[in-house]
């Protein structure tokens, strides 16, 4: 999947001889905060919302206009995690995306991004979510991933991101399980401590302390 492939086929373009005031419409109309402004096919800048609303003069065309220095972009064939970082980092509601020679070539919604968000995860897949803290220096994924192919499960998806009050790695793991006792009993032994688990599972509220429990008394 390449950004080119999640283009959205309903974002208008704004053109140079556009009003202020046209503009807010059609991103009133699209329910969107931004839209990219194209000259002859050359995208020349985002035009936000909230800069047309603070213009004095939204009467005259967008040719006129001194806010248009905001270029965010991405590449047609560039992955579309690349998006979705500038959309986390500028706050877009759309992504301009242009071709190797700067050609504009349409923009993605963040509608777009989430839905690709959740196909590639696996989220509408049946199965349990995981999520295991772990010490930065002990992770790995190919142990965790070892783990659950011995037990016969497909690791689905994870994703990672550093909880800044712990200090410690959160990964959040999507199988194809629904039970997944075995699984969290497996993590344990191997020393992953699971904080959290999602989904249609037998009976397994509970699973981490009772296993807990379990190793205490052998260990007495």
């Amino acid at each position: 999947m390449v950004n080119e492939q999640l283009i959205s086929p309903v974002v208008p373009a704004l053109m140079l001889t556009d009003t202020g005031s046209k503009a807010l419409q059609l991103m009133m109309d699209n329910s969107l905060t931004a839209l990219p402004l194209v000259n002859d096919d050359q995208y020349l800048a985002i035009v936000r919302e909230d800069d047309l609303l603070e213009w004095d003069n939204q009467e005259a065309p967008l040719s006129k206009a001194d806010f248009l220095d905001f270029k965010p972009m991405v590449a047609a064939q560039g992955h579309p995690y690349e998006a979705i970082k500038l959309v986390h980092r500028q706050n877009l509601s759309v992504v301009p995306v242009v071709s190797s020679d700067d050609k504009y070539v349409g923009a993605i919604t963040v509608d777009n991004l989430l839905n690709y968000i959740a196909e590639a995860s696996g989220i509408e897949i049946p199965g349990a979510i995981l999520v295991l803290e772990i010490e930065p220096r002990n992770y790995s994924m190919y142990s965790i991933a070892k783990i659950f192919e011995n037990e016969d499960a497909i690791l689905i998806s994870s994703n990672m991101h550093s909880n800044k009050q712990t200090n410690k790695l959160e990964v959040t793991i999507k199988t194809n399980r629904t039970d997944v006792s075995s699984i969290v009993a497996s993590l344990e032994h191997n020393r992953y401590k699971v904080i959290e688990i999602f989904g249609e599972q037998h009976n397994t509220e509970d699973i981490v302390d009772r296993y807990k429990l379990l190793m205490n008394y052998l260990n007495m």
